[in-house]
């Protein structure tokens, strides 16, 4: 059953990262954990010696085998239109990038050589699609075609971020603990739930411990973008050229921070606000997916859709069908349908504009009694396989790992530990920003309750005075980062960095939206160096009456 955590993980996904099982995946990467080798001097390795052979390591790049279950499982990737079939190797990196010449992590690498003329060629161009958790080299294979014209400058090369996937996954085994379907995610029917949900999140972080205690001190963030640096000098290029998406981001104003003299042509869509530390990102993302959810309700009643006559009939449907089925849920063929369910297939059907219609549907019939339709949503835009089934599993039943290093570097990335008295003093916030979404945002701001590696600061630290121009993609609908984050990222990024477009659209992003506007002048500054003249807005194409 979906749950206020898994909503917490959603609404910072990007929605590559939300179908990231159903597209095509690269290879396990290669034991981590090992120590570093001494080669021959005769003695202990110094941190320079251990750092110099990182950077002149080789990746013993080869075709994708299919992917692993941690990753998300799937077929192997295919050669692209033109031939060029994809490439994975492993970087070895240290485990922690304070001690070099200790341990060291083998992360998952993927990539597609450029189809252009070599002596046009750019460099790399490494993607983010978001999370944290989500794999990259699961998602990049079934976006290409997307970024197929960047391919004519650029290698297009992503990777697993420690923690992630093949990097080291995180895992955090459910074996002992309570059932989720027994949580109460929202928990409103007295202390007995509330110290229920404690006791989850607690036990889940000493099970993630118990599993993953040798590398959750270190999947941090700022470790991730020293990994990028790394990366950026083993591919041979100067600088490092960058997408990232939502989560990536984040990631991406960590190394602009770390490295400002080292940033190339990047790019930042679905901007995270990095003033916010996660009590008030969960705040923000509350009115985002309100808002988003108030766009898709008057699209809805303009199609005279039988939610309602208006935007405020159908917003009270839905919050009073979610507290009935929160009572009583909808018996289905795949189980029930509660007031959990409900909350996040909505928030997954609202990351692209282009699902409102299957949403539409599936709300009608719910309201119908009939939760058929909204289940198979639900299911739809979870962690599930090619063929439509669940995602490809281990031998030990195991699947992606993608909540699970969601909650590792979250927890590792923030010093904040909330109480159920936080919430509480917080939660009518919550519910005036969004009686749909909110109350499950506010609860989810516990999953860090019990972590055992502190955290490391309340917000993200995103300055990077004098680094080259960061173009900023915001979306004026986007319900995981809302608008205003992009602002905020260019005034922290400092004085003539961040250059902003506006996309006045819905959806979460805006490039893989198809706008055209939005992909021709982010192209322009991927391709040409060519910048956007300040307050440029793309305006979307409305959705078609009547679909």
């Amino acid at each position: 059953m979906p749950t206020a955590r898994a909503l917490s993980t959603a609404v910072l996904l990007s929605t590559a990262t939300l179908l990231a099982s159903l597209l095509t995946a690269c290879a396990p990467a290669g034991r981590d954990g090992d120590r570093q080798g001494h080669g021959d001097t005769g003695g202990t390795t110094t941190d320079a010696q251990a750092l110099s052979r990182l950077r002149e390591q080789s990746p013993a790049w080869r075709d994708c085998p299919a992917p692993a279950p941690v990753q998300g499982g799937g077929e192997a990737p295919g050669a692209l239109p033109d031939g060029t079939r994809w490439q994975c190797a492993t970087l070895r990196t240290p485990l922690d990038w304070n001690d070099p010449s200790g341990a060291a992590m083998d992360l998952a690498l993927i990539r597609a050589r450029t189809s252009g003329d070599p002596d046009d060629r750019i460099g790399s161009l490494l993607f983010n699609f978001g999370g944290p958790g989500g794999s990259g080299v699961a998602t990049l294979p079934g976006l290409a075609p997307d970024y197929e014209k960047l391919r004519t400058r650029y290698d297009l090369v992503s990777f697993d971020p420690r923690g992630v996937g093949n990097s080291h996954g995180v895992r955090c085994p459910d074996a002992g603990l309570p059932d989720e379907d027994e949580i109460d995610d929202t928990p409103d029917d007295g202390p007995e739930e509330t110290d229920a949900l404690v006791r989850f999140n607690r036990e889940t972080a000493a099970a993630c411990a118990k599993s993953s205690g040798d590398v959750l001190p270190h999947v941090g963030t700022t470790q991730a973008a020293r990994d990028m640096d790394l990366l950026r000098q083993v591919l041979g290029d100067d600088r490092l050229h960058y997408f990232g998406v939502s989560y990536g981001t984040e990631l991406g104003g960590f190394y602009a921070h770390l490295f400002p003299e080292r940033v190339g042509r990047a790019v930042f869509d679905g901007v995270v606000d990095p003033t916010h530390d996660l009590m008030e990102e969960a705040l923000a993302q509350a009115g985002g997916f309100q808002l988003a959810f108030e766009h898709f309700a008057a699209w809805c009643a303009r199609q005279g859709c039988a939610l309602g006559d208006g935007t405020e009939d159908i917003v009270d449907l839905v919050v009073g069908l979610e507290a009935a089925l929160d009572d009583t849920p909808l018996t289905t063929d795949g189980g029930s349908l509660d007031g959990d369910a409900l909350v996040d297939a909505v928030s997954g059907a609202l990351y692209r504009q282009d699902y409102w219609p299957a949403l539409r549907v599936a709300l009608e019939a719910a309201a119908d009694d009939n939760g058929e339709a909204l289940q198979d949503l639900a299911e739809a835009l979870g962690q599930h396989g090619t063929d439509g089934g669940p995602a490809d599993a281990d031998a030990d039943g195991r699947e992606s790992n993608e909540e699970d290093a969601f909650r590792a570097i979250t927890c590792d990335d923030s010093s904040e530990r909330y109480s159920v008295a936080d919430v509480r003093a917080r939660l009518a916030d919550f519910v005036e920003a969004s009686p749909i979404f909110g109350p499950a945002l506010a609860w989810g701001t516990l999953s860090c309750d019990g972590w055992p590696v502190p955290g490391a600061a309340r917000h993200p630290e995103v300055g990077a005075p004098g680094a080259p121009p960061v173009l900023l993609v915001g979306n004026t609908g986007d319900p995981a980062t809302p608008y205003e984050g992009a602002a905020r990222m260019a005034e922290r990024l400092g004085k003539g960095v961040g250059v902003e477009l506006t996309y006045e659209g819905e959806g979460h992003g805006a490039y893989d939206s198809g706008n055209a506007c939005v992909r021709n002048t982010v192209d322009a500054y991927l391709l040409h160096g060519t910048l956007p003249e300040p307050g440029t807005t793309c305006e979307a194409e409305p959705l078609p009456e009547g679909k």
